[in-house]
Order: C-alpha cells, then structure tokens, then sequence
C-alpha cells in the first residue's frame, strides 16, 4: 500500500512540478540560441531577459517545490483530502514515511533539473573555466578537487532544502494540535523549529571545528590577517 500511496503523492506533485521543469529548459533554450547571436544589440537584449528568465524559473523550481509539498501534506492530513487518506488501509507512519520519501524524489529530481537548466543556458569552455578558477581557492582550502566542492554544494543544498520542508512539515503538525490560528500558528511554529535547527547546525559546526586542526588554523589565519590589515 505504501508503494500506491507514494505513487499518488507523486503524481500530484510532478503534475504541477513539470510545469515549471519544461519552462525552466524552454528559457534556458532560448537563452541559449540568442546568445548565439552576435553582433546584435537588440538580440543580446532578449538573452539577458531570457537568461533573466531562467535564474527566475530555477528558483521557481527550489520555492513551488518546497511550497507544494507543503501544501500537499496539509491537505492529506488536516483538510478536505484528510478524510480520504484516514480511511485509507495505511498507517500513519506509512503516510509520514510516504510524504518523506516523496520529498527526497522530488527534490533530487528538481537538482537535477536545475543542472540540466544551466548547462544548456550557459555552458561553454570560457565558462567552465571561469567556474573553475572560482572554485579552485575554495578547493585548495579545504584541500579538495572541484568536482567534490561540487558535489558538496549540490549535496548542502539539498540537505538545507529537505531541512526546511521538514520543518514546514513539524509546524503543519503542531499548528494543528491546537483548535484556533492553525495556519497563522503553524507558520510560526515552523520558524521556531527553523530557528532552532539552524542554532543546532552552527553549534555542531563549532564543536566539530574544534576538533579539526585545519578549520581552527584557518580561522586564526583569518584572524591575524583581519589585525594585519587594521
């Protein structure tokens, strides 16, 4: 049953997802071809409003993700679908379990989505270069290559965006425990949780750093490079 439930969760999210999906790739397209086009002031124009586009439709792609699901796990539970889906022969933790896992899909889809957006809007050898000149001093300070510093902001920004749609998910929950400002309370429940998270994040941070010798020496060198300059 589980495998019906989050087959369903699905469907109803791609079916508003795909939409911005195809206009994210439709932009990038178009950013693409007028950029082809040289020696044209008012064809460079139209790229820099497609390519405006794009970045738009990108984190159009990040907010109605997060903002769908969101709005999909309130309706299952707590409005009109509610009803549905606690006559259904599941348990809570299978519907929990499924709005989880539908989570991950849909957010890893929408990544790989937004990699397939700039690389058809943006890709070219001058390009690639100048990212990797960018990532090059973050990679020699961690002491990594540039495809794991990568990899490893692809990998930060999905955890952060899974972070906050489960947060969304923990104010949904506790708004709803209490009868009256549900909505209004579980936005604000959902700040705290936030709040608190990050706070927790920052201090494992701090902790872990002081631990590791590179992060401490590179916080004094920062440091004694700060009083240099005064």
């Amino acid at each position: 049953m589980l495998k019906k439930l989050l087959k369903y969760d699905l469907k109803k999210i791609y079916k508003f997802l795909i939409i911005f999906y195809i206009l994210a790739i439709f932009f990038a397209v178009l950013t693409r071809l007028f950029f082809l086009i040289d020696n044209s002031f008012v064809m460079s124009i139209i790229a820099k409003i497609c390519s405006g586009a794009t970045i738009a439709m990108i984190a159009n792609i990040i907010i109605n993700n997060i903002m769908r699901l969101w709005v999909k796990f309130k309706n299952a539970l707590y409005d009109d679908e509610s009803y549905l889906t606690h006559t259904l022969p599941v348990t809570k933790k299978e519907i929990y379990l499924s709005k989880i896992i539908s989570s991950i899909l849909t957010m890893i889809t929408s990544v790989v989505a937004i990699i397939i957006t700039l690389f058809i809007a943006y890709y070219s050898k001058e390009n690639i270069s100048n990212f990797k000149s960018f990532l090059l001093p973050v990679a020699n300070l961690l002491d990594s290559s540039i495809i794991g510093i990568i990899f490893l902001f692809l990998l930060v920004l999905l955890i952060e965006s899974l972070n906050i749609i489960q947060v969304g998910y923990t104010g949904i929950i506790l708004g709803h425990r209490i009868n009256n400002n549900k909505v209004a309370l579980s936005v604000i429940f959902g700040f705290i949780v936030y709040l608190a998270t990050q706070t927790l994040s920052l201090f494992s941070a701090f902790i872990i750093s002081l631990f590791n010798k590179d992060l401490v020496n590179i916080i004094i060198n920062q440091q004694m490079k700060k009083q240099m300059l005064k």
